[in-house]
Formats: C-alpha cells, structure tokens, sequence
C-alpha cells in the first residue's frame, strides 16, 4: 500500500506539507500488515516529506502558537525531504524539521540549493534565534543535507524489503528553481507514479519555461491557489501594469508594491525594465497637483525604481548568475546586451538606516517612484514602514500583484481600501486614502485554465486528483471543472 498524508496547505494556501509512505507488510509482520515487534516502523513503513512549509495569515491564526511551527508527526520513518522551492510557506519549518529528529538528505534543483540557505538564514533570523552561531549551525547543517538534482533525471531514494522509490524534478515554472516531483514508489505488487505539483506557474510568465505536464501520474496532488479565476495574458497584464503606473505617477505620489523577496520582484523589475526600454523618452505626466508643472514631465528613462530589501537584492544577484536556467526571451535580452535585473534606473537600499531614510523623504516629497519592498502580504518586513507613512495620503497608490492570503494585512488593503477603509498594522489602525490596485498575472501561481490544461496535458487521465493549497472556494471551483473533464478520475479535497 502506498500513503499519502497531508500535514498542511489542507486547509488554506500555506504550511506546504505533504507524506508520502510505503505501508507493504514485510516477511516477519503480522497478517494486518503492521509492522513486525522486532523491526522499528522506520524500517518496515519508509517514506518521504514534499516540502516542510510555513502556516501564514489565516492559516496561522487557525492554528495554536505552538502547533503552528511544531512537527506534529512522526519523521523517524522519513528517508528525504523533497522540497519543490523556496517560498517561505513551502520551507519555512525545516529547522524545526530538523530539530525534530529529522536526519536524511534535502533533495532539490540546482537553483533551488543554491538559494534554500538564503531564505532559511533570514527566516531564522526573523522567527527562530539571534543567536549568529546557532544560526552558523543550522544552516551548516542543511547545506551538508541538501542534494542537488538536475531536472529530469531519477535519483533512488532508497530500496529495501519494504519497498523501493525513486524521485524526477521537473520545471514548474513558479520561480527559479521551482519544481513538480514526479515520484515512482514500488510497495509489494503496488506500482505507482505519484506527482506533487507544488506550485505551477503561469504560462508566459517573465524570465522562466512554462511547465510541460508529466508523461504519467497514476495520483496527483495539485495546488489551486488560483482555482475559481483565470490570468490576464502577458500582453494585457504588462499594458495593464503601464496603465497603473502611469496613472499612480500623475500627481507626483509613490507608487508601493508588496512583493516577496524571490519570484515576484525580479519578475516585475524584468517587465519594468522592458517598459523602460520600450517607451524611454515617453513622457509619464504629472498634473498641476503634483510639484512638477506637466512641462517638466516624467519620462520613462528618469522613472526612479526602488527595490527595499536586502534579501530581494540577494535573490535578485542569484537570479542573475543563475542566467542559463533563465528562458530563451530573457537570455536573448542579455545576448543583446540588455540587463533585465540591472539597469540605470534602479536603486537598491540596503541599510535599516537608509530604509528610514527613504520611507521620511518620500513621505514628505512629491516624487514620483516606485518601490518594490517586502513582505508580498504585508504582513512584515519593510512595506509595513511604507504603508504606516503613505496609506493616508491620497497621492500615493499600493498596488498588489500577488496573492493575498485570509487574514493577512495584504488581504485587509485589498478589500477595505477601495472602500475607503482601514487596515491594523502593528496594532494601530492606518486609515486608507491611497489608491489600491492590483495587475493579476504577477502572481506566479497558474490560474484555472492553466491547472487544467496542466491535468488534461498528462496522456492517461489520473485515477486519483487530491486539491490542495487553496481557499474553499478556489478547490471546490477546481474540483468541479475537473469532475467534469475527467469523469474517469476521483477528484477529491483531502481533509
């Protein structure tokens, strides 16, 4: 028999988790298949974990403080960790994994390897310690843990009496690195191909390959962040993202995007830098409101671009030296001697002093920006200093490209500031008089009709579709659409 379990990401978006168990009896167990008094359960019941995730939002709300980074379930039987990439709610409890007992290999994509101790450094240093050496150690631990695994080729996790299985990454096209985990698992006479989709991206999206469905998956578990609606094309959204600006930089206001560190703020900076180069000397207008008279418009050329966040200036040099897992457009850009992640017009602060800094003076001043800074749903990091300075100002414009979890003060902008609305932060209440936007697309994730041509692309139908990583209703709007697609599969929300 072969066991999937779900640890997270069941009952919201966050805390990715999920098991995948050999439960063959062995020569020696009992006829109800348990296992045998003198061979531990790690011996005769192996498995795998796919990602070890953080809860967020709602998600963490629902949860106790204790439970909500706690490992709650058994690891001594668990061979590996799969980790699909390095969004905070896919690998945010692996320290905890780890001081759980867990002691096999950290199995990801080259890119992915490369960046995991990045995130985890930060994330320890935010939720878990300060203390630089015991940080030093966790992080030297996971590094000598992790393996490395080019995408598409097999790598054997274990063969034993109980079983064996074998693992294959593929591109998910999510972030860099991301990935989908194809999994055969051989039990007795059971003989399976599982896949875990983690997070699929968007087709067209900037800078990385589209997903290609997998050639078999007998189960899948596939995510549904985006299950009830679809995305603007590419074209439309980066029009759309001209637009924005465009109006938001009128009257000589900040234009504030939330984004996370990885993914997302690279994506934008790709398409603002192609607007840039598109539309240079084109002129964004400032109105009489502004400090500017509308003859000493705005260009395109001059548009001041602020990334706010060391670890997105991190990301942001890794994705540049990652350039051969780029696609085939962005490394033409570069062929051509354009730089998508580095150009004139960009400016990254660094320092905590220099954020403040810059949080008074575009606060006080009327020149027009854009900043990018995290977190993606406002729920920390140095947006937060932002949105306390400019939400009140009716000049300045937020605009959300991501997802916006339940519970989260991303979420609470979103749906109370086109009312005119107010958002806590921090405990305090900050009026909305900013303008709230939001260009979908951006958010990495595949929408509805992405999933299912994902689905209907794999040549034999799976006998079993378990929906996760979403809201109620994004799972109950993908579940329906798949009943009536693939009749021949049992399409099922785990609880």
């Amino acid at each position: 028999m072969i066991e999937i379990k779900h640890h997270g990401a069941v009952n919201g978006v966050t805390g990715s988790c999920h098991e995948l168990r050999l439960l063959q009896a062995i020569k020696g167990s009992d006829p109800s298949g348990s296992a045998p008094t003198h061979l531990p359960a790690s011996n005769s019941h192996p498995g795998i974990l796919i990602d070890c995730g953080l809860f967020q939002g709602q998600d963490a709300t629902n949860r106790s403080s204790a439970s909500d980074l706690a490992i709650d379930f058994p690891v001594d039987h668990l061979r590996a960790l799969v980790v699909t990439h390095v969004h905070i709610d896919h690998v945010g409890r692996i320290p905890y994994l780890l001081a759980a007992g867990f002691d096999g290999p950290i199995i990801c994509s080259e890119p992915t390897a490369i960046m995991l101790p990045e995130i985890l450094e930060d994330a320890l240093k935010i939720g878990f310690t300060r203390d630089r050496g015991l940080i030093n150690r966790v992080l030297q631990l996971i590094r000598a843990r992790v393996v490395p695994l080019p995408y598409g080729r097999w790598h054997s996790v274990f063969e034993e009496e109980a079983g064996s299985l074998k693992v294959r990454l593929q591109r998910a096209g999510h972030i860099l690195g991301s990935a989908y985990v194809e999994c055969d698992a051989v039990s007795g006479s059971a003989a399976e191909r599982i896949v875990f989709s983690g997070d699929l991206g968007a087709p067209h999206s900037p800078l990385l390959p589209e997903p290609t469905p997998p050639e078999r998956a007998d189960r899948l578990v596939i995510e549904s962040t985006y299950g009830d609606k679809n995305h603007e094309d590419r074209e439309t959204r980066r029009y759309r993202l001209k637009a924005v600006l465009e109006h938001a930089l009128e009257d000589g206001g900040t234009v504030l995007i939330p984004a996370f560190s990885i993914g997302r703020t690279q994506e934008l900076l790709y398409e603002i830098e192609g607007l840039i180069a598109e539309f240079g000397d084109g002129a964004i207008g400032v109105s009489p409101q502004g400090d500017r008279p509308r003859s000493e418009s705005l260009t395109w050329s001059n548009l001041e671009i602020v990334v706010d966040s060391p670890l997105a200036a991190e990301f942001t040099k890794i994705y540049r030296d990652l350039k051969p897992f780029w696609d085939d457009e962005a490394r033409a850009l570069v062929k051509a001697g354009r730089h998508p992640l580095s150009f004139e017009q960009l400016t990254v602060i660094n320092s905590h002093e220099d954020h403040l800094n810059a949080v008074e003076y575009l606060a006080k001043s009327h020149r027009p920006c854009v900043v990018i800074a995290g977190s993606g749903m406002c729920a920390g990091g140095r947006v937060v200093n932002y949105l306390k300075a400019m939400l009140g100002d009716a000049r300045n414009d937020v605009l959300f490209v991501g997802y916006q979890a339940a519970g989260t003060p991303g979420r609470n902008i979103l749906t109370y500031g086109p009312r005119g609305g107010w958002v806590d932060l921090d405990g305090e209440r900050y009026d909305i008089r900013a303008q709230v936007h939001t260009v979908g697309g951006y958010s990495a994730h595949a929408g509805q009709e992405d999933l299912l041509r994902f689905v209907e692309g794999i040549p034999q139908a799976p006998s079993e579709i378990r929906i996760v990583h979403g809201d109620e209703g994004a799972k109950r709007a993908l579940q329906g659409e798949l009943r009536e697609r693939l009749s021949e599969a049992a399409v099922v929300i785990p609880n």
